[in-house]
């Protein structure tokens, strides 16, 4: 079988390292590919021309694979984004790993006050689960957030509060070196903070540094990769995996 993740950028994706290495190591003779699209409105479409049986899905086509998905299960319904796209009778379903993923990355810390950078579909997963504060630059993408409740900011509305865990859900730092949200006000935030947890992975981010240089804990995108693709594999399979044996598999090629 094949399977893909679609992305803009993906060339950076380790999702086939690490699910072509697990399917080598449990014997399985699947293949996972990554695929490049620019345009988030064809992703069902591409998934139809690929003749694939599975799909991860990144920034920037959460929500395109949320609204384009025959139908949506789980968790996804109510975050309004879907990063596991899956071949079911013909259908393509969608669900979201995101969530669940990160609470796994976060398991072992004592935090009370959240605070999430960023308003697209990871953010939506992350505080579905989470219920944090949410801050962006742009008021437009709050609106899904207000409509279900959450405290939500802007650059010019933020109100500092003592929140013990920042959560950089943005691509900043992915492809150049900012940061995502103005430097005095993230700075201004750590100066409170315990924990910050950046979903990029591949590279230490400026927003993972400073975090340091204020002595925070740190856990970058590789854990939620790890999680959240643990998660996804049995919605590929269809069945259920030893999430140990997976998880130290997964671990096993990423940091090696």
């Amino acid at each position: 079988m094949l399977f893909a993740i679609f992305g803009n950028p993906v060339n950076h994706s380790k999702s086939p390292l690490m699910h072509n290495y697990f399917f080598k190591k449990m014997g399985f003779n699947h293949c996972y590919g990554r695929y490049l699209l620019e345009d988030g409105n064809e992703i069902i479409k591409k998934f139809k021309e690929l003749k694939i049986k599975g799909a991860n899905v990144t920034v920037p086509h959460k929500e395109w694979a949320f609204r384009l998905a025959d139908e949506v299960r789980g968790v996804a319904k109510d975050m309004g984004a879907v990063n596991t796209l899956v071949l079911e009778n013909e259908k393509i379903i969608g669900y979201n790993t995101d969530g669940p993923g990160f609470m796994e990355v976060i398991k072992e810390f004592d935090y009370k006050n959240p605070l999430i950078i960023g308003a697209g579909g990871t953010a939506r997963a992350i505080s579905y689960l989470l219920k944090a504060d949410i801050v962006n630059r742009s008021e437009k993408r709050l609106k899904f957030f207000k409509e279900k409740g959450f405290k939500t900011y802007t650059w010019d509305t933020f109100e500092f509060k003592n929140y013990d865990l920042i959560i950089n859900t943005t691509s900043a730092g992915l492809k150049d070196e900012t940061i995502p949200m103005p430097e005095e006000m993230l700075k201004r935030v750590f100066k409170k903070a315990k924990y910050a947890v950046d979903v990029v992975y591949g590279k230490k981010t400026p927003f993972l540094k400073l975090a340091q240089e204020y002595k925070l804990e740190t856990r970058d995108g590789l854990y939620l990769l790890v999680y959240q693709g643990i998660l996804a594999m049995e919605f590929f399979l269809g069945m259920k995996i030893d999430k140990k044996e997976a998880e130290k598999i997964y671990f096993e090629i990423l940091k090696n």
